[in-house]
């Protein structure tokens, strides 16, 4: 059994990275890859592709990981951009691992994807290439999940059972600091459509029933809701059809809105909130309206077990979080591996791509243009690097510590 395992002195770990055999494994694994890999990672880059249409990302991934070895199941799922790369035996233990690489329209990889895409592939190499030296009974399962910006790749395979008999699943985002404590915000979005009745707006303007004006009242509502909201709720919206023509009395409109909340049982009682302002619109301009709901995205349940020993390794390799309850003051986005983390045991750990030194720069935000430059700097490549590793060896973990892997299923199940 694996040194690493019997220690948890941070000056041990750091001698014990270098001289046990399995760590040692991972970390030459990952590191052979890592210029091939940052080959990859500023093709993504310079080819950003939106949701669901990440053709050349899942091409250009799916082909690399076949020549390394991996089983490929290309098109997973019935969904065209998604993959599943599997090695190993899944008689003991399964380790799922995520891959995202979409796009943001007009910013490219303002979030970093180009980055997750490659750590993901890396943590699955570096399990891979351990589990087969030392003939391990476990498999690592590397989910390539489209469309994480929009409706949810990883919501769809959940559904559709990508994630069943996987035993943990982890992954990796790119960040201005190193969080392993992420407040994510569940969500969910609608489609607003609100019907009236066209008419001349100067002729016969009573003649109509204005769609605009209903658009309006909700806009305005929400905004004299947020008031009596809770500090880290958000609404927030946009119209996407007002009307064609001014002279006209607009008969349909357009709009969508987002609904977030740390928890996904807050999200859903303030989605009773704005109903009723959807509603009431219509009742006072005398539309009718439909709402369309999409994909809800879950909050992150955090294993605090695999969280620690995420933590331990990274430690080791020099980086230092700040306190629990520092990270959670920081509200962030959303993300659909919040879903997954509601099926099973799984983390997902924020990592500095600006600096090895974990200097945070507020100034630098996910979604910028200034986030997608930096996602493309050689720094970035060599913190996604340092964490892959941290995540491959988390990942080694539950395979040799079946104590360990009990706990953290434990931990799993009290939460529900």
């Amino acid at each position: 059994m694996s040194q690493l395992l019997v220690s948890n002195n941070e000056t041990q770990l750091s001698v014990l990275w270098e001289q046990d055999e399995l760590a040692k494994t991972i970390e030459q694994a990952i590191g052979s890859v890592s210029k091939e890999l940052r080959e990859i990672s500023l093709k993504l880059h310079e080819n950003p592709e939106l949701s669901y249409e990440e053709y050349k990302a899942h091409a250009l991934l799916t082909d690399y990981l076949e020549k390394k070895g991996f089983q490929v199941e290309r098109k997973a799922y019935g969904l065209d951009t998604a993959f599943v790369a599997r090695a190993g035996s899944s008689d003991k233990v399964t380790i799922g691992i995520c891959s995202e690489y979409d796009a943001l329209p007009g910013i490219g990889h303002a979030c970093g994807h180009n980055l997750i895409a490659i750590s993901g592939v890396a943590t699955a190499i570096g399990l891979k290439a351990v589990i087969e030296k030392f003939n391990l009974q476990a498999e690592v399962k590397l989910f390539g999940t489209p469309a994480e910006e929009t409706s949810g790749g990883k919501i769809v395979m959940l559904e559709k059972g990508a994630f069943k008999n996987v035993d943990v699943c982890m992954m990796l985002h790119g960040s201005s600091s190193d969080v392993i404590y992420p407040a994510f915000l569940a969500l969910d979005t609608v489609d607003v459509e609100f019907f009236g009745k066209a008419s001349h707006a100067s002729a016969s303007p009573w003649e109509g029933i204005n769609a605009l004006d209903a658009t309006v009242l909700t806009y305005t509502n929400i905004g004299l809701m947020r008031q009596q909201m809770r500090p880290q709720q958000r609404v927030h919206g946009i119209i996407k059809d007002g009307g064609k023509a001014a002279n006209i009395i607009p008969d349909y409109t357009r709009s969508t809105y987002t609904v977030r909340a740390p928890k996904y049982s807050e999200v859903k009682v303030l989605k009773k909130r704005v109903e009723k302002i959807f509603k009431g619109a219509a009742t006072a301009t005398g539309c009718t309206v439909k709402l369309t709901w999409g994909n809800p995205y879950k909050d992150i349940r955090t294993n605090g077990h695999l969280t620690r020993k995420f933590e331990q390794y990274m430690n080791a390799q020099g980086v230092h979080y700040p306190s629990k309850e520092e990270q959670l003051s920081k509200v962030s986005g959303s993300t659909d591996m919040g879903n997954v983390t509601y099926a099973l045991p799984g983390i997902h750990p924020m990592f500095n791509i600006l600096n090895l030194e974990g200097k945070e720069d507020p100034s630098i935000n996910l979604h910028t243009k200034d986030f997608a430059a930096a996602a493309a700097q050689p720094i970035g490549h060599i913190a996604t690097m340092r964490a892959a590793k941290g995540l491959a060896i988390t990942g080694l973990e539950c395979i040799l510590d079946e104590g360990f892997l009990k706990s953290v299923k434990r931990e799993f199940e009290a939460a529900q």
